[in-house]
């Protein structure tokens, strides 16, 4: 076959993307070569490939799909019909993963995957690549990937999860549904895609070396090492450059050709005549060895990054049309032309259709309708079903089985003496695990050893490695772990050992888990609930890593919910709630478990063991948003008298909670006030209106909160009343220093005490 030969020179003025379409037309009209006769050009058209005319056909088909999408939004955008022009012009090769992968392998995609979602669409009838795509370009709310909510290359029914993912965040959640989908087997869970389907993962060089993409590539060596199935395909689609800064020349093949147990391919995506057989080879090798693989994709990209991209600014003319002469499109047109599948004139009418088809299915997007309502846009986002969710948190319909998680009858925990939290937390996720068989737990030391302060301890015995194990040390893979297990429906506890330890993985929730119900019009969701042990005031092991206040990262993020107890029973009652927040309405949510209460046994004195509390019986939940609230300095929770204001009300939460009680005593007796606590327990979303209406009935307020001064809880808290029309009622906040949490007892300096709570109400007299 021929070589396909550079494009002469165009001014440097012109617009580099009609440069690439003209490209194409003159290099067909020019078309000289000698074209095989019919009876070869029925064969297979690619020698030593298992590509037939048919496979090319289609393959090219995809690709034109693609290019006409990218030159139809470089067009359109200017008149605002359309939002978005990444394109995926030079990457067309990765049509060839989508042809020989299933549509039931779930796919995790880089942004330049036009031509894997054309021929995708493929492998189910009645779907549409080019309107479907051109919905999403247009924002429109019948895009049935998001809604409108965002350009995402994404479909249910192909199990092409939707994603806006920033650099490489994808890959630790694509590695953890593929470890998921063996393990499911191993915990006899129900897959909902076949039990050898494999996971695509595609993202581009520069993205390789994030560190987000390496701990994944880590991760995935870590699991083959330990010769546990991965069956991931990492397409790293190799273009030699991320936006402006160029890969240096053959990285990404020295960088992975020889990692230990990253099992390396490689494919010319810019030849389907060679790329194929070499494509379908990694393909076949991941899906029979189980076996983490990755797939270097020889690229290029030409257009630029994105519309705005005038690369002529900062590359030189001769550079761009090296780059141009490239084209995958051009050597797909030479093939199929000297196949004889094609004759120029042809060729040129089916090029002009597709992009006939793809403007007018822009056109067609555009008259249809777009978000217009905040409600609208927001409803995916933290879909809430309080009947449902009630019901489904106080259902107690598996007896035999947490009879036989606990031991035997006598053994529930609700037979046994009153207990402190760190004991009815490990109930209750016992009771969590005999309840949903799906549950697994998995995170640092909380195996064999039961985490660092033994919170897990039993579990491992009770339900065995396949449901509760032990993770590498790496807080991002742990959190891309349990994304995967959500996706292949199972109910992931991770368990994150600190407050401080999540900060450098958050984008795994912020970015990932949480954003998926919202970019996917909540088709996908990620179900979870994210144990993190951490808030202050431990005494003889702390410093900033131990002693972690610093919650604002939490209260960023849109959709989740956070649960934060103070005691033993609120414990178990809020993680059946969580759980089943989880299980009805797929939300993401975190139980934030204070360490410095793990243990508490005492309220007020050393031996009172006012701060131990009865297993609630597994019928008994709280709902989401609702506090407790003590009246006067009692250690149980009262009801307010009606009507009748206190003289100071008192917000918190966590470690507040019993120091605030504490407090509360010693102003009753030195100032006669009637005092009322109130216990938060939920802190993201703070319950705005119950807070408004406690304080209402309040004469003077204490916010409370061991946060740090900035962006701590207590701003919500103090947002609720004011918004809620009592900003003249006296308020002080007693909140933590705006510092680093120091070593030893110099941590009780910048966090508040007792002392504070009382001092602060002395100034509301």
């Amino acid at each position: 076959m021929s070589v396909v030969q550079p494009i002469p020179a165009r001014h440097k003025n012109v617009n580099r993307a009609e440069v690439c379409d003209q490209n194409f037309k003159e290099f067909v009209q020019s078309w000289r070569g000698r074209a095989a006769t019919a009876g070869a050009a029925s064969a297979a058209v690619l020698p030593g490939s298992r590509c037939s005319a048919q496979d090319f056909l289609e393959l090219f088909d995809s690709q034109l799909i693609s290019r006409h999408l990218d030159l139809m939004a470089r067009v359109l955008r200017v008149r605002n019909k359309v939002f978005y022009t990444i394109g995926s012009s030079g990457h067309e090769g990765n049509a060839m993963v989508a042809r020989l992968t299933r549509h039931t392998d779930p796919a995790f995609l880089h942004y330049r995957s036009g031509a894997f979602m054309a021929e995708r669409f493929r492998k189910l009838p009645g779907l549409d690549p080019i309107m479907d795509s051109a919905l999403s370009f247009a924002a429109s709310a019948e895009d049935p990937a998001s809604g409108g909510r965002h350009k995402v290359w994404g479909s249910k029914p192909l199990w092409v999860l939707p994603q806006t993912s920033t650099i490489a965040s994808h890959l630790p959640k694509a590695l953890g549904t593929a470890v998921a989908i063996e393990q499911a087997r191993r915990i006899g869970h129900a897959l909902p895609v076949p039990d050898d389907s494999i996971v695509v993962c595609s993202f581009g060089d520069a993205s390789s070396n994030h560190a987000t993409a390496q701990t994944a590539f880590n991760a995935a060596a870590w699991t083959a090492y330990q010769k546990l199935p991965a069956p991931v395909l990492f397409v790293c689609e190799d273009n030699g450059i991320g936006i402006s800064v160029k890969t240096p020349n053959d990285w990404v093949r020295a960088n992975f050709e020889s990692r230990r147990d990253l099992d390396y391919f490689f494919a010319d995506g810019l030849d389907l005549a060679s790329g194929y057989e070499q494509v379908a080879r990694a393909v076949h090798h991941v899906r029979t060895t189980r076996r983490p693989t990755f797939l270097h994709l020889r690229t290029t990209r030409i257009m630029g990054h994105a519309g705005t991209d005038f690369e002529i600014e900062w590359r030189s003319i001769e550079e761009l049309m090296a780059v141009e002469a490239t084209d995958p499109l051009l050597r797909s047109a030479a093939i199929a032309l000297e196949a004889g599948l094609y004759a120029p004139e042809s060729l040129l009418a089916r090029y002009e259709d597709f992009r006939q088809r793809c403007f007018a299915a822009a056109e067609e997007a555009d008259r249809r309708p777009r978000l217009q309502t905040l409600a609208a846009v927001m409803a995916p986002l933290a879909p809430f079903s309080p009947d449902k969710v009630a019901a489904e948190a106080a259902r107690a319909d598996y007896a035999p089985r947490r009879v036989a998680a606990f031991g035997g009858e006598d053994k529930l925990p609700e037979k046994q003496p009153p207990r402190h939290l760190a004991i009815q937390i490990n109930n209750a996720l016992h009771d969590l695990f005999a309840k949903y068989p799906e549950t697994l737990l998995f995170g640092e030391d909380v195996a064999q050893k039961g985490g660092v302060y033994t919170v897990t301890k039993g579990l491992h015995k009770a339900f065995r490695n396949a449901r509760v194990f032990n993770t590498l040390l790496d807080e991002t893979m742990i959190l891309g772990l349990a994304q995967g297990y959500a996706n292949m429906g199972m109910l992931p506890i991770p368990e994150i050992q600190y407050l401080a330890y999540f900060h450098n993985a958050c984008d795994q929730i912020r970015g990932e888990a949480a954003s998926l119900q919202f970019f996917s019009n909540d088709q996908y969701r990620n179900p979870m609930v994210v144990r993190i042990a951490g808030l202050g005031y431990q005494r003889g092991f702390g410093g900033h890593f131990h002693n972690d206040n610093s919650i604002t990262a939490l209260r960023d993020i849109p959709g989740l919910v956070v649960g934060c107890p103070s005691r033993g029973d609120d414990a178990a009652m809020m993680l059946r709630t969580l759980a089943a927040l989880a299980k009805v309405d797929g939300r993401v949510t975190v139980f934030l478990e204070p360490i410095a209460l793990y243990m508490g046994k005492d309220l007020y004195e050393a031996g009172d063991g006012q701060w131990l509390t009865s297993y609630p019986p597994p019928e008994q939940a709280m709902p989401l948003g609702e506090a407790r609230i003590y009246e006067g300095a009692a250690h149980a929770a009262q009801p307010p008298a009606a009507d009748q204001p206190s003289d100071l009300v008192i917000f918190t939460y966590g470690n507040g909670v019993p120091m605030s009680l504490r407090a509360a005593r010693t102003i009753e007796q030195e100032l006669g006030w009637r005092v009322r606590t109130i216990d938060l327990r939920w802190l993201v979303p703070l319950n705005e209106a119950f807070i408004a209406a406690q304080a209402a009935t309040a004469r003077r307020i204490l916010v409370v909160d061991e946060g740090r001064h900035a962006a701590g809880v207590g701003e919500g808290v103090i947002t609720a009343i004011v918004e809620g029309g009592h900003g003249a009622i006296p308020l002080r906040r007693v909140v933590g220093a705006d510092t680093y949490t120091p070593l030893a007892g110099a941590a009780f300096l910048v966090l508040p005490g007792e002392a504070d709570i009382v001092a602060a109400a002395r100034t509301l007299r």
